[in-house]
């Protein structure tokens, strides 16, 4: 029996709801089953992927966690729902890209496929309404969203992440193209990472196989409506769960 009870829905996102429970210390996300792109422009229901992406996110979590990286993360009830400390987001995307693909390609001379040696790390505002506009140094300074220590800890701590996913996805023939993430302070004042880490916010292509468009493994099948994405989601989480222990159940 678990040690909680449900409040009221604090906030509702694209794939997830976000619950109060009755301990001030502890938050519920129950992951949904609808897809969106193009800043929910286009959506769909996807039965099965909040599950596959609730679970894909645990495993990962708590890998990070093993190597040191701080989250937000305490456990999961069930299929879909997972339990975390509560944080204040930091309304800022943190995107690393290890091989050019998506929305680069469009705004710089590189091409498809290029390695980024050292990774590309690049912040953008999380506003839906403005199209979640990319921070340069100035814009990011002028908006005040953070100190320089505090940026600082938030690049150390993403590249800390890419540094644990990309050999580990390299293991289970997986290439960690890009992925991005969201981190939050704690009541303390400690920077978490924060959110989900799944297909649906990496981009994952199959090692195993040679075309363009059979090796994606993430959000971008249905982007470019190829169709599978729940197997694509299934396919990941099968294997990751495969190099790792079960995760934990909150109690």
């Amino acid at each position: 029996m678990t040690s909680y009870s449900l409040g009221p829905l604090l906030h509702e996102g694209k794939a997830k709801r976000v619950f109060q429970t009755d301990q001030s210390d502890l938050v519920a996300v129950e992951f949904k089953d609808d897809a969106t792109a193009f800043n929910a422009l286009k959506k769909a229901q996807l039965a099965g992927k909040g599950a596959l992406n609730c679970r894909i996110s645990a495993l990962l979590f708590e890998l990070l966690e093993r190597q040191g990286v701080p989250t937000h993360y305490l456990g999961i009830d069930g299929s879909n729902w997972m339990l975390v400390r509560p944080v204040q987001i930091v309304p800022v995307e943190v995107v690393i890209r290890n091989v050019a693909a998506g929305s680069l390609c469009k705004q710089l001379p590189i091409a498809a496929g290029a390695a980024m040696e050292p990774p590309l790390l690049d912040l953008y505002y999380k506003d839906d309404s403005l199209g979640d506009p990319f921070l340069s140094e100035a814009r990011l300074e002028r908006l005040g969203l953070l100190t320089p220590e505090q940026r600082q800890r938030l690049e150390e701590l993403a590249r800390q992440v890419n540094g644990v996913l990309r050999p580990f996805f390299a293991s289970l023939e997986m290439e960690l193209v890009d992925f991005k993430i969201e981190l939050g302070f704690s009541a303390s004042g400690e920077l978490l990472l924060a959110d989900e880490i799944s297909p649906d916010t990496c981009r994952l292509w199959n090692t195993q196989v040679a075309d363009a468009s059979e090796r994606i493994l993430d959000k971008d099948r249905f982007r470019q409506d190829l169709g599978g994405v729940v197997e694509a989601y299934g396919e990941v989480c099968k294997r990751v769960q495969g190099a790792c222990p079960e995760p934990r159940t909150y109690r």
